[in-house]
Parts: structure tokens; sequence; C-alpha cells
């Protein structure tokens, strides 16, 4: 009985998607030790430097709620780090003129420093690795990732829960 069953299930990594999603999760994970690697001697981790990318891309116009959202993280684990920058000089709050109590987070004149210290260190790190694409496989490299995580944004899958 049982062997029938399993003849007739699908095997979990046959699906043709598989080999992508474990591709983009051993990438992360390759970028998270490189960043970290590249970020340590400035006292900085992947985490902090990625939510310090965030405040800088703003231009210091994002409540923590948003760049959470931004960066596909939780409020929470957003905020703690938000909160140690803080403490560490690196970041402030500034007042929101359209919340009174989600203050919006800018980098300060250090977390400047230091972020513009972590992108130089970056860009010869970036120009290596888009260096193995051809012209214009980075972008649609990136149109097509865009693509699948907007339609996991949009909610449950028909059909795919129990």
């Amino acid at each position: 009985m049982y062997a029938v069953m399993f003849e007739k299930a699908p095997y979990p990594f046959d699906h043709p998607l598989n080999a992508l999603v474990l591709e983009v999760f051993r990438l992360n994970g390759a970028l998270i030790a490189s960043g970290d690697a590249l970020v340590r001697p400035l006292g900085l981790t992947s985490a902090r430097w990625q939510v310090m990318g965030s405040v800088a891309q703003g231009r210091g116009g994002f409540s923590v709620a948003q760049l959470a959202r931004n960066m596909g993280l939780t409020r929470q684990s957003v905020q703690r780090i938000v909160d140690e920058l803080v403490d560490d000089g690196i970041f402030e709050l500034a007042d929101n003129p359209h919340h009174k109590r989600a203050k919006l987070v800018r980098l300060t004149e250090k977390g400047e420093a230091l972020f513009a210290e972590a992108t130089a260190r970056w860009l010869p790190h970036a120009e290596d690795l888009a260096s193995v694409l051809a012209p214009g496989e980075l972008a649609r490299l990136t149109e097509l990732l865009a693509q699948l995580r907007a339609r996991l944004e949009q909610g449950p899958i028909s059909g795919g829960g129990r």
C-alpha cells in the first residue's frame, strides 16, 4: 500500500523551480558570508549594512515599518538593528511630519562616513560579480527575480495549502 502511494506522489524536488529556489538560498548565504567578511573590519555585519543601505536609499525619509517593508523583513528585526545603530551613533531618529509616533530613521555624519566606506569596499566586488554575466543579463535576471517575488507577495497560491 505505501509503495503505491510513494510511486504516485511526486518527489518534492522534482519541480523545475526547485533548482532556482535552492540556488537563490545558496546565493543569499554566500552574499551574507561575503558581506560579513567585507564589512567586519568596519565593525558591521551584513544585517546592519543592509539596513544602513535601505536608510541611505530612502534618504532619511523612511520609518522602521517602511524600511522593513522595503527590505522584506519583519518590523521587529529592523527595529532591533535600528536601535543598536542609534546606540552606536550611526543612526538618528527624526520627527515624522506624517506620523507622530513613527520616527524617521536617518544616517548621522558618522553613519554616512561608515556607509561610504562600506560602499567603497563593495564596488570592486560588485563589478567582479557582475562580470560573470553578459551585457543585459543582470537587468533581465533582476526583472525575473522581481516577478517571482511579486507573485509570492500577492498572497497564498490557490490549491497550495491544506
